[in-house]
């Protein structure tokens, strides 16, 4: 199934649902009645339904309403569409306001609560569906060819996207090739390029993905060429994958494929990045400072500390000094108390005022010690072009200061690409309700860095190719 044709469907839903709600929202304010009280008739909801049926079209299409960005994870959609509905509701009561035009703000409040909680119901049908085929085995079998981290982040985005309708079922790579075994260290065997189809044949592998730094490999050329000649489908991930900066489009030129690079990312800072940072920071400190004087007179006592601060590097690599609460992160054996303050991320709202101060924003990667920063790779520097920030893509996904730089820098880049007011409200929502719902999760009395997600892989081996013919040269 064509995401495109999906993303059409569930466009064509939500228009669907904009009409039936307003349609919900005055009967709930007027009755089975056409007539309501100051002259007001069902007509004078037609402009109002109007104009919200071409807003959300242009939103949607603007903004990705789908679900599909973030991999269907549900506090992004419902962070997403809670921005986009309010959004719509400031535009529609703005223009009837101006226009000075009776609607009631009644019937508008209850719209604007059954809009979105019907667009979340939608997704959340097209969801359970996805997984539901997923289930009943109704997806492509596939393998992926390569090793390594982006085999490891392919496998792992396929599995973030039901829509794909894929399930990845092993992992083939040449013998040339140090295996970095994506699906948790398993012993490769070896297997002649000839006979990789009589491997895949028994376990009904429908399509072969190519993720290799060398895709022209001869072992490589030959496996794709005898997958299609047996009905086994090739996808090919371009390469170089670290031209991670730029917007791709695929161009066919009289048959000719080519990868186009266009609109890098820019790494300047937005103004209005600043000037929402200040003003949130003039909202969030005189909230924050509560707990902080709370947990912070129990550190005063407990270790007579209260605040520490730590030296980390920001924009462009330079260094300034991070401030938090007086608690060793990760450390082992630590009082209960220090565990639940770093468990709701009490720990962490002194850096508001390194927002203030302009040293952080509240959205961006999460700033690392010189130490660190001095063995990255020229790929991850990049993420040191964007200010840091408290909280950021690669947190809302589960990743914290004990994950590897090159996870992180995977999910701040592509923050890097798509970065807009939408995000960053989107992402501090999703942090807001991540540390709501921590509130009613018990505290580990230690904290220990886990996978971001898990592949589950149904062969019991990896391949690894080798050349079938003696006379064929093994180099490219």
């Amino acid at each position: 199934m064509k995401t495109q044709i999906i993303r059409r469907g569930i466009l064509a839903a939500d228009l669907a649902w904009i009409a039936l709600s307003l349609t919900f929202a005055y009967l709930l304010r007027y009755g089975w009645t056409w007539n309501g009280p100051d002259g007001v008739t069902g007509l004078t909801f037609v402009p109002p339904l109007l104009l919200s049926l071409a807003l959300w079209i242009l939103l949607s299409s603007w903004l990705k309403l789908d679900g599909f960005r973030g991999g269907w994870d549900t506090p992004a959609i419902l962070s997403q569409l809670f921005v986009a509905v309010s959004c719509l509701m400031i535009i529609v009561m703005a223009i009837a306001y101006l226009r000075r035009e009776f609607v009631s703000r009644l019937v508008l409040s209850y719209f604007g609560i059954l809009l979105l909680v019907g667009l979340v119901v939608v997704r959340s049908i097209i969801r359970w569906r996805f997984r539901y085929l997923h289930r009943v085995g109704a997806v492509r079998r596939v393998v992926i060819v390569g090793s390594g981290p982006l085999a490891r982040e392919l496998a792992i985005k396929l599995d973030r996207h039901p829509e794909m309708l894929c399930q990845v079922v092993g992992f083939l790579a040449p013998a040339e090739i140090a295996m970095d075994s994506p699906s948790g260290g398993i012993d490769a065997i070896s297997t002649h390029t000839l006979g990789v189809v009589d491997v895949l044949r028994p376990h009904k592998v429908d399509e072969v993905i190519l993720a290799l730094p060398k895709a022209g490999h001869p072992e490589v050329l030959e496996l794709a060429a005898r997958c299609r000649s047996h009905g086994i489908a090739v996808t090919l991930v371009p390469q170089p994958y670290e031209l991670y900066l730029s917007r791709t489009q695929l161009l066919d030129l009289d048959g000719l494929p080519l990868l186009q690079l266009k609109d890098a990312a820019t790494t300047s800072d937005p103004i209005w990045q600043r000037v929402m940072d200040v003003v949130l920071c003039v909202v969030l400190i005189p909230l924050s400072l509560p707990p902080i004087f709370v947990a912070a007179g129990i550190l005063q006592f407990m270790k007579r500390r209260a605040f520490c601060r730590e030296l980390r590097c920001g924009k462009n690599g330079e260094t300034f000094w991070m401030y938090r609460l007086n608690s060793e992160r990760y450390a082992n054996n630590l009082p209960r108390y220090e565990v639940l303050l770093q468990h709701v991320s009490v720990t962490e709202l002194p850096q508001l005022w390194n927002v203030l101060r302009g040293e952080m924003s509240l959205v961006g990667p999460r700033p690392e010690a010189p130490a660190k920063v001095k063995h990255y790779s020229d790929w991850q520097r990049q993420r040191l072009n964007l200010k840091p920030g408290i909280t950021g893509l690669a947190q809302v996904h589960g990743l914290r200061d004990q994950h590897s730089s090159e996870d992180k820098t995977r999910f701040d880049l592509q923050y890097m690409l798509s970065r807009s007011p939408f995000m960053d409200v989107s992402l501090l929502l999703q942090t807001f309700w991540t540390l709501l719902a921590r509130l009613f999760q018990p505290p580990q009395l230690k904290s220990q860095p886990g996978p971001v997600s898990t592949i589950h892989s149904e062969l019991s081996f990896e391949e690894s190719l080798t050349s079938a013919h003696s006379t064929q040269s093994s180099a490219d």
